[in-house]
């Protein structure tokens, strides 16, 4: 019955992975409950976001701990000062549960030590040596900034060929990489970070050699374009182009993109069938580009500066499987004649085509074929859990009672045919509530906890913030966040 207990905790914990609040809470309950939680802990104890590194003294003295008597000496003669902890102080081999390495964070704490650049450099390989020694297998490794060519420590070899997920940047020499690339061949998640605009066939070689690479993103994140000596991202894409069998979720922001770039990008994508999820910036296509993608197993579209036309086309070429529909909308800040036309032909494209979308961008004119065309989606699309409303109209100039009015309409329709999942809605821009119409709704709301974003500051007015309060305590609304418009149209990324 016992094993019985553990092996239920341990299952009730590992959905709580991601809940640092809950598991360190966890640890206090019982000595069952400690020896379930920390190896939990310790997969990846460096993803703990509550936790200040600088000043996190423990898991400095945790790892030296493990440190051989005879090269803690060596860095005491040094000048490191390390933590004098007794034989019996550890109750777990905590580094056998460890599964991951990340370099910024093993970077901080390495200050607790020693604050000269030598001892630290002499700290960090200390400790990645005893990372190869202790850990059983590598799953993840983060090695943005690393000085150390890890893979030629002992038992390196070992270690490192089980590697799944390999976060890095571009400032790592190109040698690094074709280090990495003998050994990791079967990394799944790769996360590059590109702040070195000139080539790096290091990464291309890296990319080549995996077997089943299944997430790839890549990030540019660099001031000047001077370097770019040939195509920046040619060998890059056409090595991506090659795992189109395996690759499943694609996240690509490219800072510089020329006339070649777009056509291969464009023609890669068109070949990426397996595509669950794409999130990228289609600033440089056109419409008949994106015509051109067709992706049946979609799961999660996420675009920045796509058209109503483009968006409604790659919908409509989804295989129905869409969950989350995240969109920066062009035509929001590029008025366009056909916007009326093209927002009706979105909603109806999304509530005909995505019968298990969850979250959901849509933006259209308080007019009411929207009105009614949004509730029409609302019926449609039961599992609906988020909404992102932007409306606007581009040519009429509204009254202020107008706007209160079109506000009404947008919550009479949310109250008469929201699903029962929606948990969530962000208003953006031109949304304003009466006291009256916002109690109202929320009157209808009561059984759920609803988290409501807007960026009008009406609402921090006092008379706002009373009503808000109220429904707050009786548990209707769980946040009411007055945000930027940026932080709005940030949803989701």
């Amino acid at each position: 019955m016992s094993k019985l207990n553990k092996d239920t905790l341990f299952l009730i914990f590992e959905e709580l992975e991601d809940d640092s609040k809950s598991l360190f809470s966890s640890l206090m309950v019982n000595k069952l409950w400690c020896e379930t939680v920390v190896p939990i802990l310790w997969r990846n104890p460096w993803c703990y976001h509550g936790i200040n590194y600088n000043n996190k003294n423990y898991l400095f003295s945790i790892i030296a701990f493990h440190l051989s008597d005879d090269i803690k000496e060596f860095l005491i003669r040094q000048g490191i000062q390390l933590p004098s902890i007794s034989s019996k102080t550890l109750s777990f081999n905590y580094l056998s549960f460890c599964r991951s390495i990340n370099i910024d964070i093993i970077n901080e704490i390495i200050s607790i030590g020693s604050s000269l650049a030598y001892n630290q450099f002499l700290l960090q390989q200390e400790f990645y040596k005893l990372f190869m020694k202790k850990c059983p297998e590598l799953k993840y490794l983060d090695i943005k900034s690393i000085n150390h060519q890890i893979f030629y420590f002992p038992e390196a070899n070992v270690r490192l060929e089980s590697l799944c997920e390999l976060e890095c940047d571009t400032s790592i020499d190109f040698s690094y990489f074709y280090g990495l690339a003998r050994i990791c061949q079967c990394i799944q998640r790769l996360i590059i970070f590109n702040i070195d605009p000139r080539d790096n066939y290091g990464i291309v070689k890296l990319i080549e050699v995996q077997k089943n690479l299944k997430y790839f993103e890549w990030h540019d994140n660099f001031d000047h374009i001077g370097y770019f000596t040939n195509d920046p991202y040619k060998e890059v894409l056409l090595e991506l182009e090659k795992k189109a069998n395996t690759l499943n979720h694609l996240k690509i922001f490219f800072q510089y993109v020329d006339d070649f770039e777009h056509t291969l990008l464009q023609e890669i994508l068109t070949k990426l069938h397996k595509l669950k999820t794409l999130i990228s910036d289609f600033s440089i296509f056109g419409e008949q580009e994106v015509k051109m993608l067709v992706f049946n197993d979609l799961e999660i579209l996420n675009i920045n500066y796509i058209t109503l036309n483009e968006a409604s086309s790659i919908i409509e070429n989804s295989g129905g499987h869409l969950k989350k529909v995240l969109l920066k909308f062009y035509d929001h800040y590029n008025f366009d004649n056909d916007f009326d036309e093209n927002s009706l032909i979105y909603i109806r494209k999304v509530y005909k085509n995505c019968p298990l979308i969850e979250y959901l961008s849509l933006t259209f004119p308080p007019s009411k074929i929207h009105f009614n065309e949004f509730e029409n989606l609302l019926k449609n699309c039961q599992n609906l859990k988020s909404l992102l409303l932007i409306t606007s109209n581009f040519y009429v100039h509204e009254t202020e009672e107008k706007i209160l009015e079109n506000g009404e309409e947008i919550l009479n329709a949310l109250i008469r045919s929201a699903p029962t999942n929606l948990k969530e809605i962000r208003f953006f821009n031109d949304f304003k509530f009466s006291l009256k119409a916002l109690e109202d709704f929320l009157e209808c709301w009561k059984g759920c906890a609803l988290t409501i974003l807007t960026s009008d500051i009406v609402y921090e007015g006092e008379s706002y913030k009373k009503l808000i309060n109220k429904y707050k305590n009786d548990g209707v609304i769980k946040d009411f966040r007055c945000e930027s418009t940026t932080n709005i149209e940030k949803y989701g990324l």
